[in-house]
């Protein structure tokens, strides 16, 4: 798996700050981004995150390059709706020799992991025989595994990255997509620590379970640590 923040808005905390600030202040916006101090944006990012009035982080986005996944990844990433998708195409690119992911669990068998390698290989000659018999590769595509590997670019803003990594970050959440929005959050604290500084599932970030009885047992765990 092969994550990349290609590019975001720039001074995005800065962006944020301003924006609230806006809605209190005379002083109009260019201004505002001249004049605030960095102790001021970590003050009023620090007081937004806490009263969770996050209107003002959609102003801000996020473009990610993702290679390696499988498009069992990419099938729930799409469930996130306020987000921009391009991912690259079975119908015009070519799968004959296509790449796929292995899941933890299969590769630690080695029965499980020889008959997950046939059937990649067996889809693999099917694939390659039917566009051999003339089948365009749109539809000779319909044989091709979930696994199969694939590359997508992802845009979201900062308030919906916020609510993807509560979901996603979750112990809960299937295991590609939990890896790969560790990561997302890896990158984007590297330029916007304070906007990302409460990000997480919420076991981590309140101290509380969102799954209930479902719960994957880390703030039980966290908790007992604590009183130990």
């Amino acid at each position: 798996m092969k994550i990349k923040l290609i590019s975001h808005t720039p001074d995005p905390e800065r962006l944020v700050a301003m924006s609230a600030k806006l809605c209190y202040s005379p002083v109009g916006g260019e201004e505002l981004v001249e004049t605030m101090s960095a102790a001021q944006v970590e003050s009023l990012l620090n007081k937004i995150a806490e009263m969770g009035h996050l209107s003002t982080f959609e102003h801000v986005n996020f473009t990610f390059a993702i290679e390696g996944i499988s498009r069992v990844l990419t099938h729930q990433l799409v469930r996130h709706r306020i987000a921009s998708y391009s991912q690259q195409s079975q119908r015009y690119v070519s799968e004959h020799e296509f790449e796929y992911i292995m899941p933890p669990a299969i590769r630690a068998s080695s029965p499980a992991k020889e008959k997950f390698e046939q059937l990649m290989q067996t889809i693999r000659s099917t694939y390659n025989e039917l566009v051999d018999l003339g089948i365009n590769k749109e539809d000779a595509r319909y044989c091709l595994a979930n696994g199969t590997e694939t590359k997508i670019v992802v845009t979201m803003n900062a308030r919906t990255l916020l609510h993807f990594f509560q979901l996603r970050c979750c112990g809960r959440a299937q295991w590609e997509i939990r890896k790969l929005a560790e990561l997302m959050l890896a990158e984007v604290r590297k330029v916007a620590p304070l906007l990302f500084k409460k990000a997480g599932p919420t076991c981590v970030t309140d101290h509380y379970c969102s799954e209930g009885n479902l719960t994957c047992g880390r703030l039980a765990a966290m908790q007992g640590k604590h009183k130990a």
